[in-house]
């Protein structure tokens, strides 16, 4: 079966996270990467322990994360045949993909207008801290960093605990998914018109656009959101509970599910409580409605009440360690654990991609690869290079 993706070309010359995340997507729905590495490799890969394998086939469980249905060439960007080789091989590309600092790609030949210049069909996206303008354009731009600046933090931890970040890099996250989206458009745009463009995606503004409903709360109020924990800004009850044994949540939507809350609870007095009973009042009075509704949960197990609550329709379920949730049925039923073998023989569970296509799915087609293990393979079917061209390379330092 072919898959959406098959024929599309893209070079990669991003790495740890945002990056490599939007060109797995592609790959995993049928386009060719190529991971173009310096000589010494993406830094994720020694961002360990955990390791999968012994010595030099060693991959960090970080860089597994995000880099399968690709094939590393190590290039020095910094040696003129390098620059070349990377100009040659985009004449042969649709999509190109950067995340170094704003020119950074121009001072070695490969900026967009250099490359546009060779192929005007083009797309080619850069991902950033801060995006391309602007006065912190020049701003290295991590997770964490970006996790403070767009106000995230400020809105993440308890009431009256400090600022935390998300505990995974979810900026980066919705960074590489904000790009994919970008550069599937432009490609269908380039598609009907053979004209490229630039897609420039910032972890600054993305983040900022992630704040949705809480950024829309501050522009239509004016006040700064506070921190609620795991309560809601704008919904009540829509939390953390403890039960007998072990917390779970629950996410009331509207005032019938909290009615029927209500009767679970055998307390039915409540949704009849003028100061219960809609959910504005409930917001309003949320500071006497919670360590009621507290009370009573945890007379109870966690298993009674998600029983019970689901019966109802009324989401909710328990808090699953990172384990629980990677061995639930659920996850199982879905297929989103991949077994994959490494090129050093040894299997490794990764999760699987979870977009779902009912005529054209992705494809997990090969493991990680190791630094420039496809180098030779990469510049003989596209460039043409002999044996000799390529040793030549080799030696002066230019690929691995």
């Amino acid at each position: 079966m072919e898959q959406a993706l098959a024929g599309v070309r893209l070079l990669d010359f991003t790495r740890v996270l945002a990056g490599p995340l939007c060109t797995m997507m592609l790959a995993d729905l049928g386009a060719e990467v190529i991971k173009i590495e310096s000589l010494i490799g993406d830094e994720t890969r020694q961002w360990g322990p955990p390791w999968a394998g012994d010595g030099l086939d060693r991959q960090s469980a970080y860089y597994l994360s995000v880099n399968r249905n690709k094939r590393s060439l190590a290039l020095n960007l910094k040696h003129p045949d390098g620059q070349q080789i990377a100009r040659d091989l985009a004449t042969h590309s649709h999509i190109v993909v950067e995340n170094f600092k704003p020119r950074q790609m121009a001072a070695f030949g490969l900026g967009y207008d250099d490359l546009k210049a060779l192929n005007p069909a083009l797309v080619y996206g850069s991902l950033t801290g801060y995006g391309q303008t602007g006065p912190y354009a020049e701003r290295p731009g991590y997770d964490y960093v970006i996790q403070a600046m767009s106000g995230l933090m400020s809105i993440t931890g308890e009431p009256e605990g400090e600022p935390m970040k998300v505990g995974v890099a979810i900026s980066d996250v919705i960074a590489g998914l904000n790009m994919s989206t970008a550069l599937l458009a432009a490609l269908r745009h380039a598609e009907r018109t053979g004209q490229g463009q630039h897609v420039d995606i910032a972890l600054y503004e993305t983040q900022l656009a992630a704040l949705v409903n809480v950024a829309s709360n501050y522009l239509v109020s004016g006040q700064n959101p506070p921190r609620y924990g795991s309560q809601h800004a704008n919904i009540v009850p829509y939390q953390t509970f403890q039960a007998q044994d072990g917390a779970f949540v629950v996410a009331v939507g509207n005032d019938r599910q909290f009615q029927q809350l209500c009767h679970l609870l055998a307390q039915p007095d409540l949704a009849r409580d003028e100061r219960f009973a809609t959910n504005p009042a409930r917001v309003a009075h949320r500071t006497e409605l919670i360590p009621l509704l507290q009370g009573y949960f945890v007379q109870q197990p966690v298993h009674i009440w998600v029983e019970g609550l689901l019966a109802l329709g009324i989401p909710t379920g328990p808090i699953q360690s990172v384990a629980q949730a990677l061995n639930d049925p659920q996850t199982h039923a879905r297929g989103m654990i991949d077994t994959l073998t490494l090129s050093n023989g040894q299997s490794v569970d990764l999760v699987a991609s979870p977009l779902k296509l009912s005529a054209t799915p992705p494809q997990t087609r090969s493991a990680p690869p190791q630094i420039g293990q496809h180098s030779r393979e990469i510049l003989r079917a596209l460039l043409g290079k002999n044996e000799e061209e390529i040793q030549a390379l080799l030696d002066m330092g230019v690929i691995v």
